[in-house]
């Protein structure tokens, strides 16, 4: 449903100055080197800011010249693209063994598929970032230009479903989006080999790509993801307890697959590498956000609107953002953390203690600084008259605003 809303703009100086109050060391390399990065700042980030600086950040964006323009709904706006996707995706995991096959189909079936988040991202992104290939007039060469930066929201789905049917074996889960998971129904090698398969059919499609920048990038997402996890698994106190650990682990775990596929995006687009930087700053504060909403939903949703166990993560003693900062408040938190918490009575002590905190205020408030900062990237983009870059850009701008706000 349509409808109005203001839609403003920050200057590229107001990005800078939302980046720079992130003070915080950074805990990867930077995408491009330091010499070349997008505005002449180097890109430092604050994983757990109690406050950021710019006026234009906290006041959401607001600057000088600001229109009201028709909201725009991200899905529909590339749902011809989307359904090229799934259908595609449906073919590409199609296997010789037919147990193999409907395990690695399992996830890509119509009606078991998802929201296609991060499929959508990418499409929008190569969308509003195609600006001077649209300044030309050979139509093959924008064709084919759209069908490789399609083809990554395709690589970067089999990659995020291979580490779900992975992740869903080592947690021991029995539901997935709403239904039975793979391990659960077919047993942990099925899905182990399943998962397999699919990133092996991702990895064909990315080496077809013949980019050897673009397959640096995600072959270094899918080591952030087998780092993430194994980070996951730690049992050191310290670290488990540190919100710097945990924002690294949700770096590697959610956002670097998004961040780095948005950079591939641009860098197919034969984008300049500020742009590519804009384009990855976009995905990873994203990610974060998206990856933080979804631990305060552990609490706060439900099983049936989840798809999966709610309280999962507490129950496999996995500490995310909301533990985290209650126990800034109750210090005593931290000795019911350090126990674990294979006694149920724990985990009904730990979540008192969070639902007398701020944890869960303070988490969304960390995710809304992150959505605006994607925001922020976007509108440090180069202007552009185009009607197609715009709304495509007002949709990212608006997929901030979805991550922040779901309730599943």
């Amino acid at each position: 449903m349509l409808f109005t809303r203001v839609v403003t703009r920050v200057s590229r100086a107001g990005y800078n100055r939302c980046r720079q109050g992130f003070s915080f060391r950074r805990f990867w390399p930077d995408p491009v080197p330091r010499s070349q990065q997008a505005l002449g700042c180097r890109v430092v980030s604050s994983w757990a800011s109690s406050a950021v600086s710019s006026p234009e950040h906290e006041a959401g964006h607001q600057s000088s010249s600001s229109g009201v323009e028709e909201a725009v709904d991200p899905f529909s706006l590339v749902a011809e693209d989307l359904l090229a996707v799934s259908n595609c995706l449906r073919t590409m995991v199609v296997a010789e063994v037919p147990k193999l096959s409907s395990a690695a189909e399992y996830f890509f079936k119509i009606g078991v598929e998802g929201k296609r988040f991060r499929p959508t991202v990418l499409l929008l992104m190569a969308r509003a970032l195609n600006v001077r290939r649209q300044l030309t007039n050979d139509d093959t060469s924008s064709t084919e230009l759209r069908s490789r930066q399609r083809r990554i929201a395709e690589i970067t789905e089999m990659i995020h479903v291979a580490s779900l049917l992975h992740d869903d074996v080592l947690d021991d889960a029995e539901t997935r989006r709403g239904i039975g998971s793979v391990n659960c129904l077919m047993g942990n090698k099925f899905a182990v080999m399943a998962g397999d398969f699919v990133l092996a059919r991702a990895c064909l499609a990315l080496a077809s790509l013949g980019n050897d920048e673009v397959v640096t990038l995600m072959a270094t997402a899918i080591k952030h993801l087998v780092t993430g996890e194994t980070m996951q698994m730690t049992n050191t106190s310290d670290r488990r307890c540190s919100m710097e650990f945990y924002m690294e682990k949700t770096y590697y775990k959610t956002a670097s697959l998004i961040s780095n596929s948005c950079k591939a995006v641009a860098i197919l687009g034969e984008q300049t590498p500020d742009i590519s930087v804009l384009a990855y700053e976009y995905g990873k504060h994203l990610g974060l956000g998206f990856q933080l909403i979804d631990d305060v939903l552990d609490f706060t949703g439900t099983s049936a609107s989840l798809g999966k166990g709610s309280l999962s993560d507490i129950r496999h003693g996995i500490i995310t953002a909301p533990i985290l900062f209650a126990m800034e408040e109750f210090p005593k938190l931290r000795t019911i953390v350090d126990q674990g918490f294979h006694n149920p009575a724990n985990v009904d002590r730990a979540l008192d203690y969070l639902g007398r905190s701020e944890g869960i205020e303070r988490t969304r408030e960390l995710a809304a600084k992150h959505a605006n900062l994607a925001s922020a990237a976007i509108d440090s983009l180069k202007e552009s008259d185009d009607e197609d870059v715009r709304t495509s850009r007002r949709a990212l701008v608006e997929l901030t605003q979805r991550v922040i706000t779901r309730t599943k």
